[in-house]
């Protein structure tokens, strides 16, 4: 073999068809992979809890709900200092049942001026950890509430409708861990 040879040159253009050819398997394994991946989302879309609770109305109350008891029920807004309007919603929750309670989720329904429900909102019920120099709140699982015990309550909301009738809304406790 010559140095001078085109054919075992270093620099000289490789032939087209002598390339080897390309694979197909890493597209397919590939493609396999994004139809598990797709199929897993669906499947665990099934099982998890929707996103909005009780479709357009309110959702069940929690079969331990009886033995939780709220009271004491006030409301209050602000404006944040952005100037965005918040609304507060304290109250005492006593655990009147014999099981230690970590966690609440409730929904609240701020209704109009004809009774319509002109807004339903899904949240964990936070307890009030301290009132100096401000309100702290915690949630229910980091000092869970006892039987025979009461624990003052804050729900905050960053916005209620404008038709909403001002009065107090509808409290329901939907889920007890």
């Amino acid at each position: 073999m010559a140095s001078g040879d085109p054919q075992n040159s270093f620099l000289s253009p490789v032939d087209q068809a002598a390339k080897e050819p390309r694979s197909l398997a890493p597209w397919i394994i590939a493609g396999v992979f994004i139809l598990l991946v797709v199929a897993g989302l669906l499947v665990m879309s099934h099982h998890a809890q929707p996103a909005n609770p009780g479709g357009a109305g309110l959702a069940a109350p929690d079969p331990y709900a009886a033995n939780l008891k709220i009271t004491d029920v006030k409301m209050s807004q602000t404006s944040n200092m952005a100037g965005a309007q918040l609304t507060y919603i304290d109250g005492n929750i006593t655990n009147s049942g014999t099981k230690t309670v970590t966690g609440i989720t409730v929904q609240v329904a701020f209704h109009d001026f004809t009774g319509i429900l002109a807004q339903k909102s899904t949240l964990a019920l936070n307890l009030i950890r301290t009132h100096e120099p401000y309100v702290d709140t915690q949630p229910v699982s980091a000092a869970p509430i006892k039987p025979g015990e009461t624990r003052e309550f804050r729900l905050i909301f960053d916005h209620v409708p404008d038709s909403w009738n001002q009065q107090y809304p509808e409290l329901r406790i939907i889920e007890v861990d």
